[in-house]
């Protein structure tokens, strides 16, 4: 399967949000948005110079199935920013997809930021996530208990 990344925009921010919107994905994927304009408005602020996130759509043998971002850059915050991603097309999950992306991912912040460390949050239920990050060198920093969910604080030097 080939995987690129592509350019976030409001359309595909309105299509990831509405594929988003499932139960599976809800339970492991908390939004702050709650509804299509709360989450293009963070999409917009995304555009703006000087803005603290950055986000690029995952493509699989060219169809659109889901995003990788950061938030939080800080070049003096350690780390550097946080990551998150998703693939939204659950008949995908389990075939590296996420894994290939967040790799590509890495690999162009690096580059267009001049960022060194990433972290990054997931419950400790989902392990599909944790192998994600595992297989991209992230590991454990910290795990804690929030509002009765245990979740897990992973670290990495890009």
């Amino acid at each position: 399967m080939n995987i690129l990344l592509g350019e976030r925009t409001a359309e595909t921010a309105a299509v990831y949000f509405a594929r988003t919107r499932v139960p599976a994905i809800q339970r492991v994927l908390p939004q702050r948005a709650q509804t299509l304009e709360e989450f293009l408005a963070d999409f917009r602020k995304t555009r703006e110079p000087g803005a603290d996130s950055f986000g690029r759509t995952i493509r699989a043998d060219g169809q659109y199935v889901g995003d990788v971002w950061c938030y939080c850059m800080d070049p003096a915050g350690d780390p550097q920013a946080m990551v998150s991603y998703c693939v939204f097309d659950q008949a995908l999950w389990g075939r590296g997809i996420a894994t290939e992306a967040l790799r590509l991912f890495l690999e162009e912040i690096r580059e267009r930021f001049g960022l060194e460390r990433a972290g990054a949050f997931t419950f400790m239920e989902n392990t599909g996530s944790i192998r994600v990050l595992e297989k991209n060198g992230f590991r454990l920093a910290e795990s804690f208990t929030e509002d009765g969910v245990e979740s897990g604080y992973y670290l990495r030097v890009i």
